[in-house]
């Protein structure tokens, strides 16, 4: 009765060495690359055109482009915001943009988003700090240095279920735990 036991012990042993070589003898390969944003309006860290800007009266965003998007990412949630600035003596910043429930198989936002709440492929836009819904420019005073413009984009592995007139702090509570990947890009600009 032993004997069978031991042996019986010993095949299994076998069975998962052999399914732990056929799947790369228990190494895993190269991590993925990390999601990355880009932008062709401007470069990392440059400063952005006016066009893109308040500036100008009816500035558009920029086009933004990812690529590397991890695997089960259902949504994506785009924030800009000038972390240079303390709103009301507090921790919050200005908000210039935010948009969640981005398809997951989208890989780019064409330059001059529609101002509306929902679009047809199901992306959201809240309110920027203005109280518009949609992209508000960057708008930095000219008697300042220029402020710090990010674009965050954040991989979802679900849709959120939030409507337009969500605040931002809930967007990001509603993100945690749920986040697959994120990117940045950034821009400076103040006004001359």
């Amino acid at each position: 009765m032993r004997l069978r036991i031991v042996g019986s012990l010993t095949a299994m042993t076998l069975l998962l060495a052999g399914s732990v070589l056929a799947q790369g003898g228990g190494k895993r390969g190269p991590a993925p690359p990390a999601m990355r944003l880009t932008s062709p309006a401007f470069t990392d860290g440059s400063v952005i055109p006016d066009k893109y800007t308040q500036q100008v009266p009816d500035a558009v965003s920029p086009t933004l482009e990812w690529t590397n998007t991890p695997m089960g990412t259902v949504t994506f949630v785009l924030l800009l915001h000038d972390p240079d600035v303390a709103m009301r003596k507090m921790t919050d910043d200005v908000t210039h943009w935010i948009a969640w429930n981005i398809p997951g198989t989208a890989t780019k936002l064409d330059e001059g988003v529609k101002p509306e709440a929902t679009l047809p492929d199901g992306m959201v836009q809240g309110k920027n700090t203005g109280q518009k819904v949609g992209y508000m420019g960057p708008g930095a005073p000219a008697t300042g240095p220029d402020h710090h413009y990010t674009f965050e984009l954040f991989a979802l592995d679900t849709k959120l279920d939030l409507g337009p007139d969500t605040a931002r702090a809930d967007v990001m509570k509603a993100m945690e735990g749920h986040i697959l990947g994120k990117a940045v890009w950034e821009g400076r600009f103040h006004r001359h």
